[in-house]
C-alpha cells in the first residue's frame, strides 16, 4: 500500500467521522427540540438552530423532516440483543429473547416518553405512517432471515414471516406495559409469555 492511498484511507476515515459527529449533533439537537416543543410543532429550522448548524446539514444527512424523526427513534430505542447459538431449538431461543426482553428494559425506560411520542405523531402524520411502515417492513425482513439463521425450520411453530411479526408485536407490549406497570409485569410473566409460544399440544 502506497502512501498515497494510506493519505487517501485517512481522509476518508476523517471526512466519514465528521459526519458521524454531524449527524449525531443533530439528532441530539432534534431530541431536544421535540422534548421542549413536540414533534408537530419542531421545525428544522430550530433543530438547526439548537445544534449550532445550517438546514443544508439536515439536508445533507436526513432526506426530509421525518426521515430525520425517523433516524431519532431508531438511535434512542434500543434494539434487544438476544444470544442465540445456530441450530439452537426454539424453546431455546425464546428463552433467549426473553433474557434479551428483560435486559434491555432499563436502556429503554430512558426513551419511552419519546418513542410514545413519536408513535402518537406517526398515527397523526400520513406521510411519517408510511415511513414507519417501510422501515418497519425492512426490520420484520432482517428478522425473518436471523429467525432462519438460529432456529431449525422444524421448529418454527409459525413461518419466519409470520412469527418476527408476533415476536415483535409481543416484547413491544411488553416492555411499555412494565415501564407502566412493573409490579404486574415481573420478569417472570416476560419468561412465560415465551415459554407459552414454545409449548406444543
Amino acid at each position: 500500500m502506497t502512501s498515497e492511498s494510506l493519505s487517501g484511507s485517512t481522509r476518508s476515515r476523517r471526512k466519514g467521522d465528521k459526519r458521524e459527529r454531524t449527524r449525531a449533533k443533530l439528532l441530539e439537537a432534534a431530541r431536544a427540540v421535540i422534548h421542549e416543543k413536540g414533534h408537530e410543532h419542531s421545525s428544522l429550522e430550530e433543530i438547526a438552530e439548537r445544534a449550532g448548524m445550517t438546514t443544508g446539514a439536515i439536508y445533507g444527512n436526513f432526506k426530509s423532516r421525518d426521515d430525520l424523526f425517523i433516524a431519532l427513534g431508531q438511535t434512542y430505542w434500543p434494539s434487544i440483543r438476544p444470544h442465540v447459538k445456530p441450530g439452537a431449538s426454539f424453546a431455546e431461543a425464546m428463552r433467549a429473547i426473553a433474557d434479551a426482553t428483560i435486559a434491555i428494559i432499563p436502556e429503554r425506560r430512558a426513551a419511552a416518553v419519546g418513542r410514545l411520542t413519536g408513535l402518537a405523531y406517526a398515527l397523526q402524520s400520513e406521510s411519517m405512517r408510511k415511513q414507519v411502515e417501510k422501515v418497519t417492513a425492512e426490520s420484520y425482513a432482517f428478522g425473518e432471515e436471523w429467525l432462519r439463521s438460529v432456529i431449525r425450520a422444524e421448529e418454527l411453530p409459525l413461518p419466519a414471516g409470520q412469527l418476527v411479526r408476533v415476536l415483535h408485536s409481543l416484547i413491544e407490549g411488553l416492555v411499555f406495559q412494565r415501564l407502566l406497570t412493573p409490579a404486574l409485569i415481573p420478569d417472570r410473566v416476560i419468561r412465560a409469555a415465551f415459554a407459552a409460544l414454545a409449548k406444543r399440544d
